[in-house]
């Protein structure tokens, strides 16, 4: 399957591609090119993506000469990072302390993701949040919940992996129960802090995003699907979230205290 790219508006194209797990059951994986006020460009995480979407992206930056940026902001998000470097040489590659430790070899820069100094660089076209009560980066190499959420202010689209899911998937991956509905990772009971207050600190902070980011209009999500919401539903659909990852919390504050 080809890979997608699609304008959502504003300033903000989404990459839709693939990910095969065992190289059978595609989940599919994404990353974004965004236009900032500045008129420069660039990319939320990294993809190979195929000739046909580079062409596109070609097109719209001059070649590749006015992205100025590549923002990995999932950790354990890192199997095209060496292509991102080579693909677009001119651009300053930003990733969180993980992809520095996984790929020493590659041309960083000194900012990290999670580092609010490079947040505050972005912060006229993006608004950034981390999880809280839950790691950034887990001990368990298996527990991929947390990420760095981005919101681009002009197009009102929430770009995220894996935090929040959202699948629209044939079978077998309808089978899931998270398809179809926007839901947290379901790696949230292994990712929470094993301490009192860190199941209180992550519902806190779901509470509060819906609240400051009210006027999302739309989440693409890895690893599949985009997301559009009504205006204003953002809240809500948090809330639901939440609602469902009430044994889940409850379970861990029974556990720590």
């Amino acid at each position: 399957m080809s890979d997608a790219f699609v304008d959502l508006g504003d300033g903000f194209w989404t990459v839709r591609g693939s990910f095969r797990i065992g190289g059978i059951v595609d989940i599919g994986t994404q990353c974004s090119l965004v236009r900032l006020a500045s008129g420069s460009f660039v990319f939320l995480d990294s993809y190979a993506f195929d000739d046909e979407v580079r062409a596109r992206v070609d097109a719209l930056t001059d070649g590749g000469r006015r992205v100025e940026a590549v923002l990995n902001l999932h950790p354990f998000h890192t199997v095209h990072c060496e292509w991102m470097h080579k693909a677009f040489p001119q651009a300053r590659h930003y990733g969180t302390s993980r992809h520095l430790e996984i790929a020493p070899g590659l041309d960083w820069q000194e900012l990290r993701c999670e580092d609010d100094a490079l947040m505050q660089r972005y912060a006229d076209d993006f608004a950034f949040s981390i999880p809280r009560g839950v790691p950034l980066v887990a001990d368990n190499e298996n527990v991929h919940f947390s990420s760095i959420l981005a919101l681009h202010r002009a197009s009102g689209t929430i770009h995220v992996d894996d935090t929040f899911v959202y699948l629209r998937k044939g079978f077998p991956l309808s089978l899931l129960p998270l398809t179809g509905r926007l839901g947290f990772h379901p790696t949230l009971a292994k990712a929470l802090e094993p301490r009192a207050g860190a199941a209180d600190d992550f519902h806190e902070w779901a509470v509060e995003l819906g609240v400051e980011w009210a006027g999302a209009r739309r989440i693409v999500a890895a690893h599949n699907a985009v997301f559009d919401m009504g205006a204003g539903q953002f809240p809500e659909r948090v809330g639901e979230a939440l609602g469902r990852m009430k044994p889940v919390l409850d379970a861990h504050r029974a556990k720590h205290g």
